[in-house]
């Protein structure tokens, strides 16, 4: 139990503080692996100081203790320029130390003589401060690093300080997870055993191990750290720190006036595709090469006309004109190219047509009213009807623009639905006739209201007479 609580004290300061070598996207670390312990340099002897800390710096046999299991672990932040702090905590059994004994039994020819303690375990907390030389070389796979701090160390029943100088190397398998090798000299301070140096030896710590890399934010989950990304927002490229480039022009969305489509770096990332140095979002005419000064029309007579507006695209005209050399023919103030009623004179606020007068609208519900039909059926009654279509016929063709509506009506005689069917066909003979006498199809349509819209009552025949009737209507 009392070498649990020591480990969980261990444990419990190490998650407190900080340890190793990281950058500013992911500033904190964790590290694990396997420690080895060589005592050799606190035994004395040898010829002088190099000899007796370096003169056997790899005999793992014979020297080094280590416990195959994982017997350290390390947590470290990145606190600026290449440098990280942090805390491990480490432990081992001393099954071989080493002293210095050139009388003993069992001597090596340099004096040294190896002996096992017994059960004499050793816990470890150190703090660390580590400077990596990786953007020194210029490397983002091999780390070299060198370390100073200080620890405390649990030698059996004795416990005592440290100064630590030391040495690394990880190799980045991946931006986060590395092979972690380290070595440090940790030099103690404290009362010595005279014979073996038990009670507080300096030594060689060496450890190998995995570390991993955390603490990074990626915002937009593009794989570029929110530090070094330029749109942290929005998920984008490697190549342009970040930022998106939809339309894969080479130009990011944030400089690029059409993001959505591929384009020309010269015309901020929009495209021309007829190659006239107009983007075709500016383009009257994108599929045609043609001028600035029309929008990027071409105006084949060069009359200033685009030849998408110009009526007469291969002749020269006046722009007043649409393009083309005419005038204006009914003399109403209206260009030909703008007047509906080009040879009738008429206003512009009636694009150059004559108005339908209240006295002619008057005129042409007179003739209409007294159409009538055969009782029953969409046949005129009287034989002076065509002489009434034709009337009607001659008021019309004056508005060559004007919209009128047939209406027809039947009296109460009869179901709704035959009824509603006979005033259709009625309008329809009515329109078909003037039709027939030249007028346009476009300008008049027909329609039937039955018996839903009486002029007079359906108790008497002559009431039924005028309800059975045609009407003529300006539409507006």
């Amino acid at each position: 139990m009392k070498h649990l609580n020591k480990i969980l004290v261990a444990i419990i300061v190490m998650m407190g503080l900080n340890s190793f070598a990281q950058d500013n996207n992911n500033p904190w670390a964790f590290s694990f692996g396997v420690n080895a312990i060589d005592t050799k340099t606190s035994a004395g002897g040898g010829h002088n100081w190099l000899d007796r800390h370096f003169s056997q710096p790899f005999a793992v046999k014979d020297n080094w203790n280590i416990v195959p299991s994982i017997t350290y672990l390390g947590v470290s932040k990145y606190v600026g320029d290449n440098f990280s702090f942090g805390v491990s905590g480490s432990v081992n059994k001393i099954g071989k130390l080493v002293s210095f004994n050139p009388s003993a039994v069992g001597h090596d020819s340099r004096g040294y003589v190896v002996s096992n303690p017994g059960d004499l375990m050793y816990y470890g907390i150190d703090a660390t401060v580590k400077y990596s030389l990786m953007t020194v070389i210029k490397s983002k796979v091999i780390d070299p690093s060198l370390s100073l701090g200080g620890g405390y160390s649990f030698l059996g029943d004795n416990s005592y300080g440290t100064i630590n100088t030391g040495a690394g190397l990880t190799l980045w398998f991946t931006e986060n997870i590395g092979l972690e090798l380290t070595t440090k000299y940790k030099k103690s301070y404290g009362e010595r055993g005279t014979a073996t140096a038990v009670d507080s030896p300096s030594f060689f710590q060496h450890s190998a191990g995995l570390v991993f890399k955390f603490g990074g934010t990626d915002t937009d989950k593009d794989g570029i750290y929110d530090k070094e990304d330029a749109c942290p927002q929005v998920a984008g490229l490697k190549q342009f720190n970040g930022c998106p480039d939809t339309d894969g022009d080479g130009i990011i969305d944030g400089s690029d006036a059409c993001p959505e489509v591929a384009g020309l770096a010269a015309l901020n990332g929009c495209p021309d595709a007829d190659g006239d140095g107009i983007t075709d979002a500016n383009d009257a005419c994108p599929q045609v090469a043609g001028l600035a000064s029309l929008k990027g029309c071409p105006d084949a007579d060069k009359d200033g006309v685009a030849d998408k507006d110009d009526k007469c695209p291969t002749v020269a005209g006046p722009k007043e004109n649409a393009g083309c050399p005419w005038a204006d023919t009914d003399k109403d103030g209206v260009a030909d190219k703008d007047d509906e009623c080009p040879e009738v004179a008429g206003p512009a606020s009636n694009k150059g047509c004559p108005e339908v007068t209240a006295a002619v609208l008057e005129s042409v519900k007179v003739e209409a009213k007294s159409i009538y039909f055969n009782s029953g059926k969409a046949t005129f009654k009287s034989e002076d009807v065509p002489v009434k279509i034709e009337s009607i016929s001659s008021l019309l063709k004056q508005y060559p623009n004007a919209k009128f509506s047939i209406e027809g009506h039947t009296d109460s005689d009869g179901s709704d639905a035959f009824n509603q069917k006979l005033s259709q066909e009625r309008a329809d003979v009515v329109r078909n006739a003037l039709i027939e006498r030249g007028l346009k199809p476009a300008n008049l349509t027909a329609v039937g209201y039955g018996e839903s819209k009486p002029v007079a009552t359906n108790k008497t025949a002559a009431g039924k007479a005028k309800n059975r009737r045609t009407e003529v209507v300006l539409q507006k």
